[in-house]
């Protein structure tokens, strides 16, 4: 569903550039969105573009896209990555370089999001928490490099994480509480009788919204950054001047270097979020 809702959206802001257009309007932001939206291509522009595989299956739209492929590129990394520094600890439990910053963030990520929010028994959850956080932070940084794409600004992408935290967290709080305790533990104590069937609902509506802001923040400020930096390098086209190019130059570099330290709070925001979440429903009595 969110798929359709992310092409109706695209749909609409392409007529309403082209109506723009064909009534002689400033189409200038039409670029903005053609460099944040995804795309059946790789922008290589001014060298030009690589089409990708366009696959129609039983009635499915399984086409090959621009944010598909830096996900690719994001898993390939990850693999690589952790099997190189697993490699190096079997050679030396003392680790050096590169393998001593990894061990650096994994420890932080456990000791300082993970254990406190979760408590007793986060060690189950700590290989999915691990993998969404570094996940999310190599997809940030991977869409701060000339010519790529950041996929955590695509709504489906932070939809999906977000499912998965949410199934996460209700296996983990019926795994620990059983079913019927899980949802009875939903309700607070000393809640009127009356007032039980109202709470209930508020309770199971308090459930979904919990995915929908994980995914809602993510893809909001993944997406800001971007708008800001090109808006910025285009009031140089805009105001058609070379005088404020190097203010605009100057202030999109801030932003893009702020951008790197957004790349890693948002990962621990959506992890640490995800963690809360969890602990709530295994601790339920807390």
């Amino acid at each position: 569903m969110v798929t359709y809702i992310q092409a109706d959206t695209v749909k609409a802001v392409q007529d309403t550039i082209s109506q723009a257009a064909a009534k002689g309007g400033n189409t200038d932001s039409g670029w903005i969105l053609h460099h944040i939206l995804d795309a059946n291509y790789l922008d290589f522009e001014p060298f030009g573009k690589i089409p990708l595989p366009q696959i129609h299956l039983f009635g499915l739209d399984l086409s090959i896209t621009r944010h598909v492929v830096f996900m690719w590129l994001a898993l390939v990394l990850l693999v690589v990555i952790f099997a190189s520094v697993a490699k190096s600890y079997k050679k030396s439990l003392v680790p050096k370089g590169f393998s001593n910053l990894m061990e650096l963030l994994v420890v932080f990520v456990r000791d300082e999001i993970i254990r406190p929010t979760i408590g007793k028994g986060y060690e189950k959850f700590l290989p999915y928490l691990l993998t969404v956080f570094f996940f999310i932070l190599i997809g940030n940084f991977i869409g701060l490099i000339p010519y790529s794409a950041t996929f955590p600004s695509n709504i489906s992408v932070t939809a999906t994480l977000a499912a998965i935290s949410f199934f996460v967290i209700q296996a983990g709080g019926i795994r620990k509480n059983g079913l019927f305790g899980y949802f009875k533990g939903l309700v607070p104590h000393g809640v009127p009788f009356w007032l039980l069937p109202v709470m209930f609902i508020v309770e199971i509506l308090g459930l979904l919204t919990k995915p929908f802001a994980l995914a809602i923040r993510l893809f909001a400020n993944m997406t800001a950054g971007h708008i800001v930096i090109l808006a910025l390098l285009g009031l140089i086209f805009i105001l058609k001047t070379p005088f404020v190019a190097p203010v605009s130059i100057a202030f999109a570099l801030f932003i893009y270097l702020l951008e790197i330290l957004v790349a890693l709070i948002q990962a621990y925001i959506f992890t640490m979020l995800s963690s809360l979440f969890i602990g709530m429903a295994v601790h339920q009595e807390h």
